[in-house]
């Protein structure tokens, strides 16, 4: 029977992957630090997690606990991240070690017991701003917005003659532009991968996440994903708050058609490709604030719409899936409004720790908000 090795199994992601392994047949094992920030003070493993998994308690960037996870595994899913935009631009070490050089650790151990593929979880974050047109219908790879620009609450991605650019899909083939730390990290990991795994002969597909939302994503953690920040909020009885206008657009793409890309890219025989994993659809952020509160019963909140920005945030990206529905055949399932109502449902039996003033002022305290 072949055997899965997760690494970040215990989390949002992992997890649900390795509900939908064990459905099909395969041996999973997962590895994991249990993390304070997604897991809780108290490091206990998640009630929700599979009871036919085998969980190994450890991190990636330690040899040992490596070295005991890789025994007889087949594959290997690539999760183990810390993620956050805002805090990697302050916690720098910690996200280069626990990205870049726990990858690096993962990877010394597969030159020494290599497997038949691996697959690493990369994401948008890369892209930086997504691809745009112009006026003249041209694509065009737009540059940051400068700080002068976001002083003025001038939100929009704009050309080099001061006019509105507008939005597309963004394709993988867009060149990386890198705004976050995070993003540096997620970029690291992928090249990593894909770079060793050619030197030794392991098969190696990196996938590119966009907003991956739904139930199990770490509620009281304030870097973690928009929708599960926003429901925090609501569970406690505050409004969403949104920085700059709320126009901004992202892809949010349901965690089961994440773990399905997973499942999909594990079995395939494709080797070198990086690949988008999105729903191939764009929403605004404040329509999310709004469609959330609708669901959860909490209308009377309304956004905050703060007018603020912080420093790595991007305007607009959402994917172009068209090469990964070509070469992993992967189809979003989840419609967004069935995957935000069973969401909520979720919601209504947790208790969340809302510690999203405490993060955006500890951003501010470092300029990083303005």
């Amino acid at each position: 029977m072949t055997r899965v090795l997760i690494t970040g199994g215990a989390g949002f992601i992992g997890s649900h992957t390795s509900d939908l392994l064990l459905e099909a047949g395969y041996q999973v094992r997962l590895l994991d630090n249990l993390t304070p920030q997604v897991h809780g003070p108290s490091r206990q493993p998640p009630v929700y997690l599979n009871p036919g998994a085998e969980l190994t308690v450890g991190d990636v960037t330690d040899h040992a606990a490596l070295d005991r996870a890789l025994r007889g595994v087949d594959l290997v899913l690539h999760l183990a991240s810390t993620v956050g935009v805002g805090q990697s631009m302050y916690d720098m070490v910690s996200y280069v070690r626990n990205n870049e050089v726990g990858t690096a650790t993962l990877l010394e151990a597969l030159a020494k017991r290599p497997v038949a593929r691996l697959v690493v979880a990369s994401s948008m974050s890369i892209y930086g701003e997504g691809l745009c047109r112009d006026d003249s219908k041209r694509l065009v790879y737009p540059a940051e917005r400068s700080t002068q620009q976001l002083r003025s609450a001038r939100w929009e991605l704009e050309d080099a003659n001061g006019q509105a650019l507008t939005p597309v899909p963004t394709p993988e083939s867009k060149p990386p532009s890198l705004s976050s730390v995070y993003a540096l990290n997620k970029y690291a990991q992928e090249r990593l991968c894909l770079m060793v795994g050619k030197s030794y002969g392991i098969p190696t597909a990196a996938l590119r996440f966009f907003n991956v939302y739904g139930p199990r994503q770490a509620l009281s953690n304030p870097y973690t994903g928009v929708l599960a920040i926003f429901a925090a909020r609501l569970l406690n009885g505050r409004s969403p708050m949104v920085f700059e206008d709320g126009q901004q657009r992202r892809d949010f793409v349901h965690v089961l058609d994440v773990a399905n890309a997973c499942r999909l890219a594990l079995e395939s025989k494709i080797d070198g490709e990086v690949l988008n994993v999105g729903s191939g659809q764009s929403r605004s952020i404040l329509s999310i604030a709004n469609d959330l509160a609708e669901v959860m019963g909490r209308r009377d909140l309304k956004p905050h719409i703060t007018g603020k920005y912080r420093a790595g945030d991007i305007r607009h990206c959402f994917a172009d899936i068209e090469k990964s529905r070509s070469i992993l055949s992967f189809a979003p399932r989840v419609e967004f409004t069935r995957g935000l109502k069973e969401l909520a449902e979720y919601l209504a039996g947790q208790i969340a720790d809302d510690h999203v003033e405490r993060a955006t002022e500890e951003l501010a305290s470092r300029g990083l908000v303005a």
